[in-house]
């Protein structure tokens, strides 16, 4: 069984690299590494997840389930400098990867730590949490995370999902409707689908 970017500890001969991208017009520049998910780009899903995300009503700070190296929760981070965005992920080399794109970007308003999927998670109260599910991890553990949102939210929190039509698009969408009693497509793009639950 070879490593998987949900792996706690990845094996993965460690090979970091630098690169530069714009995410909501603001420019990044990220440091990846083997055995963390879509190394060398912003992958398509979580930049059509920043892309679409807007900012919640509710008061509070954000959460982003599976940070991996950090472009979802380090944009959210920036774009709304005055909330704290807590970022956690299972996979440690993500990780140090994230707190070390933290720096780079300028964003000083996370707080990044280990969590399996929102397990281990610091408080509760969340205006918002985003999250990019590893679906390879199985639809157990996604529908988890969905769950450990569901809990976390403060009311009036928001569930922001971005899903592959093709990896579970019909089967996130039922649980979000069961979990929430609402959702909403926020936006949809290259079989990849946005969804928004609002938790009363």
């Amino acid at each position: 069984m070879g490593d998987h970017y949900y792996s706690r500890d990845p094996h993965a001969e460690s090979a970091p690299v630098k690169w530069k991208t714009e995410l909501r017009g603001m420019p990044f520049v990220f440091k990846t590494d083997a055995g963390v998910f879509s190394k060398g780009e912003v992958d398509f899903g979580s930049r059509l997840l920043v892309d679409t995300f807007r900012e919640p009503s509710a008061e509070g700070p954000l959460l982003d389930i599976g940070c991996g190296y950090g472009p979802v929760g380090l944009t959210v981070a920036r774009l709304l400098p005055e909330r704290t965005v807590h970022m956690v992920d299972v996979n440690s080399r993500a990780l140090s990867l994230a707190n070390e794109n933290a720096g780079a970007n300028g964003a000083g308003n996370v707080t990044i730590y280990e969590s399996d999927g929102g397990a281990d998670v610091r408080g509760t109260g969340f205006a918002a949490v985003l999250t990019n599910p590893p679906i390879r991890a199985g639809k157990e553990t996604v529908f988890r995370i969905y769950e450990d949102a569901h809990r976390l939210l403060a009311p009036g929190g928001e569930l922001w999902v971005v899903i592959q039509k093709k990896q579970g698009a019909p089967s996130t969408e039922a649980k979000l409707s069961d979990l929430f009693g609402n959702v909403e497509l926020a936006g949809k793009k290259k079989g990849y689908h946005i969804f928004r639950s609002l938790k009363h």
